[in-house]
């Protein structure tokens, strides 16, 4: 999963001293996997890498850490790596989470690999970029998700006699049509992660990717300061009056039930949520309908990528080449990527059979209608500020528009 997730405090270079010479041994064909994908969409999806590399020879030993923003089972990576028990591999989010480990040596330059399997011709540019420092590639990226997706139950809009919307006015018209019928209009989750979700949908659907650009590429205070941010924040801020209070302490894939169950109108989640559909045999862009960020559509080029841990182990090493090479294959690509609700990161991967909502990001991808993950323009914690100060707002109403943009350009500012 992918999304803006939180912050992540390293605290390497003081670790250091422990080495990498205390790593674990293990058999040569085992590889030992941190990742938190562990919803049931998730947890079929990664099964479809663990097929794959068992299937050639591996031996993939699942360490699944819950937690859907991922703070819990990154710390636990990195906790292990410093402390020189490092993971065969683990999983991070594209951008800046892992460029702590590449400063301190800790991760293998994946530059080798790369040029024997010609991923470097292969992987969309943006996220090759994501996972490259000074030209070397440390990092494979599995999959592009977009973040800013608007979810929806026609049977629920069809009952409340309203239309799917195409602008921000037309979702406040259908949201106050579904609260007479006096269903949840917007089903959100509590974590402080899928509120700033949400925030991005707004930032970007209504903003537009120019100003959006501008505050987070730029960190342009003045973009934040500007009639256009303060809409941003007065739209994000009447959201607020269609949650329901059983919001605090749902999960994410429990607020996506509720709009594929038909309880609920409304939900803003990553692609990410097609998984929990397909389990309920529910079919994206039919059964469930999908708007890539409502207003200026673009999709938010994001995912997951895995790092490889420096090993002692000849033996181990192979694991990791192995699983590496798996990982990227296009048959194992298609697999995955069609159970976690993301496209594939390989540009020629056929997708014709991919669900509609995949073909609309697609066609978006094609046309350059993207932008890049807040994860790859903005620092680990710049991005837990955002995220903290998003939450404190969207869950206290007596906070307004006007304080959030100032707090907000504060952040920015630096």
């Amino acid at each position: 999963m992918q999304a803006h997730k939180g912050r992540h405090a390293l605290g390497i270079a003081a670790s250091l001293a422990f080495g990498l010479a205390a790593a674990q041994a293990q058999a040569a064909e085992k590889a030992e996997v941190i990742h938190w994908w562990t919803s049931g969409g998730e947890h079929a999806a990664v099964k479809e890498f663990e097929k794959a590399f068992d299937a050639q020879g591996g031996k993939w030993v699942d360490a699944a850490v819950a937690g859907g923003g991922g703070d819990s089972a990154r710390a636990d990576g990195i906790n292990r790596i410093i402390g020189g028990n490092p993971p065969a591999a683990m999983q991070f989010n594209t951008g800046k989470q892992f460029d702590e480990l590449v400063s301190n040596g800790l991760l293998r330059n994946l530059d080798p690999l790369a040029k024997e399997y010609g991923w470097k011709d292969k992987i969309n540019p943006v996220l090759l970029n994501a996972v490259s420092q000074d030209g070397h590639m440390y990092a494979v990226p599995v999959d592009i998700h977009s973040n800013i997706w608007l979810w929806y139950s026609p049977e629920l809009l069809k009952k409340a006699g309203v239309e799917p919307p195409k602008t921000w006015d037309d979702l406040f018209t259908d949201l106050d049509a579904l609260k007479k019928q006096g269903v949840i209009p917007l089903a959100q989750a509590g974590s402080a992660w899928t509120q700033a979700l949400t925030f991005f949908n707004v930032m970007i659907g209504q903003g537009g990717k120019d100003l959006y650009m501008k505050v987070l590429k730029d960190r342009d205070v003045s973009a934040v300061k500007s009639p256009e941010f303060l809409k941003v924040a007065q739209t994000f801020g009447k959201l607020r009056n269609y949650v329901d209070s059983g919001m605090q302490g749902r999960q994410w894939n429990q607020a996506t039930a509720l709009v594929i169950n038909d309880k609920a109108g409304f939900n803003f989640m990553g692609d990410w949520a097609k998984g929990e559909m397909e389990l309920q045999n529910k079919v994206p862009g039919k059964d469930i309908g999908c708007i890539p960020a409502l207003g200026h559509n673009t999709y938010w080029v994001g995912g997951d990528v895995f790092v490889f841990p420096k090993l002692n182990d000849e033996a181990e090493t192979k694991a990791q080449d192995l699983l590496a090479k798996v990982l990227l294959e296009p048959k194992v690509q298609l697999a995955f990527n069609e159970k976690k609700g993301a496209v594939p990161v390989l540009q020629d991967v056929p997708s014709q059979d991919m669900d509609q909502c995949a073909q609309q990001g697609l066609e978006l991808l094609k046309k350059g209608d993207y932008v890049p993950s807040s994860d790859i323009l903005i620092s680990p914690d710049m991005g837990g500020s955002i995220t903290d100060l998003v939450a404190s707002f969207f869950t206290d109403k007596s906070q307004t528009p006007e304080s959030f943009v100032d707090r907000f350009a504060e952040i920015i500012g630096g």
